[in-house]
């Protein structure tokens, strides 16, 4: 019964649809964005398994309840999906609701329309992007965190879900969500979730780690296409500090993007009203500005149109 194609022509389509549209929030302002729905199951599931003892283990029995109902629910709609003979069309729609191509890009830009206002507009617009609180940022700060969400979320929304698309088709893209939407609700290393979510955030470095690496390397790729990026300093920036972030993903495309954009990004950073003494990735002093922004929003431009185009490529008979 479960045995799909998973057409390129489908993750082509995806993407072209996201980066055309967008989130269409009409729709989902009546409805809900099905990651709504994802958390949902997770709240709910987390009501019932957390406990004070054997926290690793009920956190494990959650992660892998979600992202077996997300991955049969994937296999359901590719199973709908081919009984209507328009199985890659079909496929193609329903993937685009889990990109998030077009919705990084506009949410980059507002950054850089706000700090070209005033810092305290280019605050109120990072802080959609960011988990840190960025009241405490100057204007170079806050054109670092832009960019740096830019590069990583590019990885995350982007990268990760046409990679597992692409190997997995349906359930594999919504198994990656499930995932990543996991690590977002419980993957925190505080009291509540040090241990309960421990197995959550484990994952999701493990299923991140192919694509962060793939996301460096496109970003490197699409300095070669974007002009006035130095793509070769992208390839050895991402090389020489790709590996300095504390997490073990986030650094590859992250140093891939200071050093085609000739900047530093990460270093010392406020979480938690705690100082976290973070390596610069990049050369330079930091200073980045809207200029800045601007500037890695045509590399990211160019980047997603060079993914389209090899897609397109791989697609056509």
């Amino acid at each position: 019964m479960f045995e799909f194609v998973f057409p390129i022509q489908a993750v082509f389509l995806a993407l072209a649809l996201d980066l055309l549209f967008g989130e269409p929030k009409w729709l989902y302002a009546r409805i809900s964005h099905p990651i709504v729905w994802i958390g949902g199951l997770i709240s709910a599931l987390e009501g019932r398994l957390y406990r004070a003892r054997n926290q690793i283990f009920h956190g494990a029995v959650l992660v892998a309840i979600t992202v077996a109902l997300c991955a049969a629910a994937g296999c359901v709609i590719a199973w709908l999906a081919r009984q209507t003979g328009l199985d890659w069309i079909l496929t193609g729609i329903v993937g685009s609701v889990f990109l998030a191509a077009r919705s990084l890009y506009d949410h980059v830009v507002s950054v850089a329309r706000g700090l070209s206002r005033d810092l305290d507009t280019g605050r109120a617009a990072v802080s959609q992007i960011v988990g840190r609180n960025p009241s405490e940022l100057d204007q170079a700060g806050v054109a670092r965190a832009a960019l740096e969400s830019l590069a990583e979320n590019f990885s995350d929304g982007v990268v990760a879900p046409l990679f597992w698309f692409l190997l997995a088709g349906l359930p594999g893209l919504l198994a990656y969500k499930a995932i990543n939407t996991l690590d977002s609700m419980i993957g925190h290393r505080n009291e509540r979730y040090l241990y309960f979510g421990r197995v959550a955030a484990r994952l999701d470095d493990v299923v991140n780690w192919p694509a962060a690496r793939i996301a460096g390397c496109l970003l490197c790729l699409g300095g070669l296409l974007a002009p006035g990026m130095d793509a070769g300093k992208a390839w050895r920036i991402m090389w020489r500090d790709g590996g300095k972030h504390a997490s073990p993903n986030a650094g590859w495309p992250e140093a891939a993007m200071a050093g085609a954009l000739g900047i530093a990004l990460a270093g010392p950073r406020v979480y938690d009203g705690e100082l976290t003494d973070d390596p610069w990735l990049g050369d330079g002093d930091g200073a980045a500005t809207e200029q800045d922004i601007a500037r890695g929003c045509t590399l990211y431009r160019w980047t997603c149109a060079g993914i389209l185009l090899a897609l397109l490529a791989l697609a056509l008979p």
